[in-house]
């Protein structure tokens, strides 16, 4: 789509219900839509709303292998409630190998961010280029939300993203937790809060996957470790 094209979609979609906007995407697919997660609160919401549309849709998980007991627990529950097509990719080496080899995941502070950024490179963003070259996708579908950080607050519903080549849909951008809240009762959703991204460190910063710099960082570091 053109940028013109992506304007007119936005001003367009911005009064349809997220349900109405998966039904838009997956038709722009033909075929070639994905959803990602990283199973993190409030993605039940994201995955019943796609698999309503397709239930077959692949979902896109990188499990870097530092999650949680309480997050391994919270996919597997989901898995086999909504019947996931779950296309889970794993780093090059084990959570134990980087612990070892390089410390592990960096503590959140400014010194470490050179860290952070390596530590993603390595066990989020290259695991997640290499199931999104393998999937090709045409239309990703996220979970993305505007309150969720300055980052995202720039963004909107449809947006090219030029990392994967993909037209990128976020059927929940404007809606709040309380929105979340409400659709996870009525669709009667788990939901689990035990979650922590080491790739992110911090709720108000970007692993790089929906920034520029994530899109280069597996080139630049030859991140095949």
């Amino acid at each position: 789509m053109t940028s013109d094209q992506i304007s007119n979609a936005n001003s367009e979609l911005r009064s349809k219900t997220p349900l109405e906007i998966v039904k838009w995407a997956i038709a722009q697919a033909k075929g070639r839509a994905i959803v990602s997660t990283n199973f993190r609160p409030y993605e039940a919401v994201i995955l019943h709303l796609v698999t309503q549309v397709q239930p077959d849709i692949p979902v896109l998980w990188v499990d870097h292998g530092y999650n949680r007991p309480a997050t391994y627990l919270h996919a597997e529950q989901l898995k086999k409630l909504l019947k996931l097509n779950l296309k889970a990719f794993v780093p090059k080496i084990t959570a134990a190998h980087y612990d070892a080899a390089f410390g592990g995941s960096p503590e959140p502070t400014a010194e470490n961010e050179e860290r952070i950024k390596a530590f993603s490179t390595a066990m989020k963003l290259e695991p997640f280029q290499r199931g999104m070259k393998e999937l090709a996708p045409t239309v990703w579908l996220t979970a993305l939300r505007k309150v969720q950080n300055p980052n995202r607050a720039g963004l909107d519903i449809v947006s090219e993203d030029k990392n994967f080549n993909s037209l990128k849909v976020s059927p929940v951008f404007y809606w709040s937790d309380a929105d979340m809240e409400n659709y996870l009762k009525q669709h009667h959703l788990p939901n689990e809060w035990d979650y922590f991204d080491p790739a992110k460190a911090d709720d108000k910063r970007e692993c790089g996957l929906h920034t520029a710099w994530g899109g280069k960082a597996v080139v630049e570091s030859g991140a095949g470790i």
